[in-house]
């Protein structure tokens, strides 16, 4: 039997192929499906017939899509997709949900959220990227798994609207952990993702399966600093030690910023870009992203926050004489080392910001000398003002 193998199945299609073309290779293609199944298991001619049948499959994918000159470049529905050059990566379209075989097919890649498909689904893609979404809607389903149940959905995907109901007739409901909503098998491909809902209400890490969808916009949401826990979950901070730890290394940090921004040396040195990738940790200490709080919990962040909270330290009270010199003597006591206001063993003055000994401080009865002084100032200035002005 001839199974039309001999020829070169990957050359590119030269013309235009007629029904019959397609038909015959269909043909082919049942034939050799039948040899496999009567020769021996595991047996050599079984094997070869096997890669015969692969190359008479992609033959027929070829001749149903020929390669044509695809732009480098389409916007669709918000995605900006990028025709992709390498040919041996096997990757699944996310469409379709067939395997994308670059070697004879053309497929994009959304730089956005790397949504892949071939170049005959692009028209058919409804759904916005994902990028969009997290630029306009930067937030959180913070409710646990919030289902509603499948007749909220008209028993349809949450994404495509295709027929879906549990029994798997048409097609399987898949819950997405995140969402609660069911989507199809063709949207939801029972990815694993950390759940933040889960993760701030029970510090629970499990990944969950999710939908295709949300698995892209927990992924491009997972180093933004949309969580501010004291409003969301303000008990978190008395069961889990370690963010009572970051919360104080996060706010000694802020109270380093000013020597920093005024030193001549640490803007050369470029200390505070040791913080780079969690910028939000030199503008505030109460927001926090999913990747810090899995951090927090695998210990990775407490032990380089720390570290870097040593090196800050160090620049100020030993390295640099310029930050030295705007340390505090505490007025009070008027003993001791030159304070700063991130030493642990020092309290600050709310409304004037100067350093004192702790227990000098809650142990004086008497107003911070430092906003007497400064009272008994502006009273002094202003009769002088009254009388330059009559």
């Amino acid at each position: 039997m001839d199974l039309g193998v001999s020829e070169d199945h990957f050359s590119r299609p030269v013309g235009l192929y007629q029904a019959s073309d397609i038909q015959q290779l269909r043909q082919a293609i049942e034939e050799c499906k039948q040899v496999i199944l009567e020769l021996p298991e595991q047996s050599d001619k079984q094997k070869d017939a096997v890669v015969r049948l692969i190359h008479l499959r992609l033959k027929l994918q070829e001749l149903k899509d020929p390669r044509e000159d695809e732009p480098n470049m389409q916007i669709i529905s918000e995605h900006r997709f990028y025709k992709e050059k390498s040919k041996s990566a096997k990757q699944v379209c996310d469409k379709c949900s067939t395997i994308i075989w670059g070697l004879i097919q053309t497929w994009y890649t959304c730089t956005g959220c790397y949504y892949r498909c071939h170049s005959k689904c692009l028209n058919l893609i409804t759904k916005s990227c994902v990028r969009s979404k997290v630029s306009h809607q930067s937030e959180y389903e913070l409710t646990i798994c919030p289902e509603a149940g499948l007749d909220s959905q008209d028993y349809r995907c949450a994404e495509c609207r295709a027929p879906i109901s549990l029994r798997g007739v048409p097609s399987e409901a898949r819950q997405c952990d995140y969402t609660g909503q069911y989507y199809c098998s063709n949207c939801h491909w029972n990815d694993l993702a950390v759940v933040p809902a889960r993760v701030i209400h029970n510090w629970d890490f499990e990944p969950r399966k999710v939908s295709r969808y949300n698995m892209r916009y927990l992924a491009l949401m997972l180093g933004r600093p949309v969580l501010k826990l004291r409003e969301i979950n303000p008990l978190l901070f008395n069961y889990v030690e370690e963010l009572v730890e970051i919360r104080k290394l996060r706010q000694d940090i802020l109270l380093m910023k000013p020597y920093f921004i005024t030193c001549k040396e640490a803007m050369e040195a470029r200390l505070l870009l040791q913080l780079q990738d969690r910028q939000h940790f030199v503008e505030n200490d109460d927001m926090y992203s999913l990747q810090d709080l899995l951090d927090v919990s695998s210990g990775r962040l407490g032990a380089s926050l720390t570290d870097i909270h040593t090196m800050f330290a160090k620049h100020i009270k030993l390295d640099c004489e310029r930050c030295q010199a705007k340390g505090f003597v505490c007025e009070l006591c008027k003993e001791g080392d030159i304070l700063f206001p991130f030493d642990s063993h020092t309290s600050v003055c709310q409304d004037c910001a100067a350093v004192f000994h702790r227990d000098c401080y809650y142990d004086n009865s008497t107003s911070c000398p430092r906003c007497m002084r400064m009272s008994l100032r502006k009273q002094a200035q202003e009769p002088e003002d009254a009388t330059w002005q009559q």
